[in-house]
Order: C-alpha cells, then structure tokens, then sequence
C-alpha cells in the first residue's frame, strides 16, 4: 500500500459548556453526534466527536468541552484559526436563515478561491465557514428533521492555520506529508494532496506581525492528518523525526491510533489511522447514546458518570 496522507482525519477544538456545545453541534449545524466518551488525560471531561454517519475520515470535528471555568483562547499565529465545511451550491442562504432564527453570529457571504463562503462563530467563539465548493462533493450527508440533503454540510473542505512565516510549515506539508502549493490569494496560500477528493486542503495564512494566539476556550486544539493504517503511521514517524522534529510514540486512542508533533510553526499536528473506527465499542445505529470509556477507566465509571453533567 501507498504511503501516503489522505487529508484531513479529524480536528479537535477546546469548548465550554458541554450541553451548550452538544446542542449547537448537534441540532442547529445538524451534525450527527457519533461518540461520547472522557478525556483520555482527564477522565472527569468529556471528549465529543460529531461527524457523517460512520465517523468517516474527512468529517470528524472534536471537542474537549471543560466547562465554564475555562479562560477565553484568543485566535493568533501558531494554531489553526478557522475550520471550513463543504455545503452544496445554494444552501448559503438556508444557512442565513437558520442562523438569524438561532442568533448564530455570522457575516455575510463572500468568495474566496472563486467558491462562496459563510463565515459563522459557535457559542465558544471557535470560528467556521460553510463553504460552496466549485467541484461536486459526492460525500453522504447526515440528515434530521430540520437540515437535509440539499443543505446539509459534507464534512470539511479545508482547515486554515495562521503563521508569522509559512515556510516551516509549508515544509512540513509539501516535503512530508506530500501536497502542493495549487493556489494563491494575497498572503493566503492553498495547499493540497491529490491522494483524496475531499478534505484535502489546508490554507497557510502568513502575517508577519500577528500574535500569537492562546489555546483555550473556542480555539482550535490540533489538526490531525489521516493515514490508511499503523504500518503507513510509523513511515511517517521515521519522515517526521527525521527532518528533526519531536514526535510521540504511537499512542492508541480507541478509535484510531496517533503521533502528535508540533510543526515548526507552532500548531500541533496529529497523525491518525482510519483503524479500529468508532462501530469498535457501539453499534453503527447506536453511535453517540451511551458514554463510552476507555478500559482503563471502566472500573471508574459510576464516579466519572455522577460527575459529568448530563448533555441529552
């Protein structure tokens, strides 16, 4: 098998409330809730995951949601400052509608790369767009009630990150991870890989004088890359530490295994498998219902469950 990056896996953001953050997820983006399960360093938090109707690779956002307590991040060089969904051509102005019913904050639409965008905040500040990409995305949407087909998101078109110099990190995509520099607006530079059709994107934002941005509250935690299996994940390992960068030993997650480093720019990457996936501890119709642990905290679990708040 090819060893080669198959675009985005999943990206993980910090959040507040955790019922506040099920519910904007869930029931006004329409995203399907596909795992409840703890922090694996702190089994007293909740750790989310929404995405289509398997958890497919490419649609998988993530939440660390640690309660009101937490201070404010603040968007900044060194972190990915802004996550793009794919949504089809036309539903930009069902999705203006239903953010004024919800008083979702937004801006209004405008274009970048010739495709049509929405930009909107979730309850914690994390910033989004909806994105009307120019080529079909083929991928099945998660309906409900309220959002179908026609308007529903797609899984991610692209994640932006923002850096004082993009040329560490572009590094890092181009001579590592194997994509291309395609396009390039102003100080925005597109890259991306041809080994998948969606999900491939990542836009380097170069602003020489911006701060760099803090990691809490509404921001972006890291951005994990996705391989097919454990055999490619260790070929990037040896890739990684050999252009000397730090990186973890191989870590099991339950759903996925990973390798986390942080990229010359200062955003922390993640290197995931599509292996075991999320139907490994509940059935396909059963994902998101019940509070899954992890083994090493199943003997805990009348005391991690008295102490989550419940969400549904």
């Amino acid at each position: 098998m090819e060893n080669t990056i198959l675009g985005i896996h999943h990206i993980t953001a910090i959040a507040g409330d955790a019922k506040r953050n099920f519910n904007f997820y869930a029931n006004i983006l329409g995203i399907r809730f596909i795992k409840k399960t703890v922090n694996f360093d702190d089994p007293g938090t909740y750790h989310f995951y929404f995405g289509d109707e398997i958890g497919s690779a490419g649609t998988i956002l993530t939440f660390f949601p640690w309660g009101e307590g937490i201070p404010q991040g603040r968007r900044g060089a060194g972190m990915a400052t802004e996550i793009g969904y794919s949504v089809p051509k036309g539903s930009l102005e069902f999705w203006i509608e239903r953010f004024e019913k919800y008083n979702v904050i937004y801006n209004k639409p405008a274009e970048k790369f010739g495709e049509r965008y929405l930009t909107f905040l979730d309850p914690d500040g994390l910033k989004l767009e909806l994105i009307e990409k120019n080529t079909p995305d083929t991928r099945k949407p998660w309906e409900t009630d309220e959002i179908k087909a026609e308007h529903a998101t797609r899984g991610f078109h692209n994640v932006t990150l923002t850096l004082n110099s993009i040329k560490g990190t572009a590094s890092v995509l181009t001579d590592i991870f194997g994509y291309k520099l395609i396009s390039q607006e102003s100080n925005r530079y597109r890259y991306a890989t041809d080994t998948v059709e969606n999900a491939a994107i990542v836009d380097l934002v170069e602003i020489a004088s911006e701060k760099h941005g803090h990691v809490a509250n509404g921001t972006v935690h890291h951005v994990a890359f996705r391989v097919k299996n454990d055999e490619i994940l260790m070929h990037f390992r040896e890739k990684v530490a050999a252009a000397g960068l730090n990186i973890t030993p191989q870590i099991d997650r339950q759903y996925f295994h990973s390798l986390y480093f942080r990229e010359p720019g200062g955003v922390l990457f993640e290197i995931a498998t599509d292996n075991p996936g999320f139907t490994v501890d509940e059935a396909l119709e059963d994902l998101g219902k019940g509070l899954k642990l992890p083994a090493q905290y199943e003997s805990r679990r009348s005391d991690i469950e008295a102490h989550l708040v419940p969400i549904n």
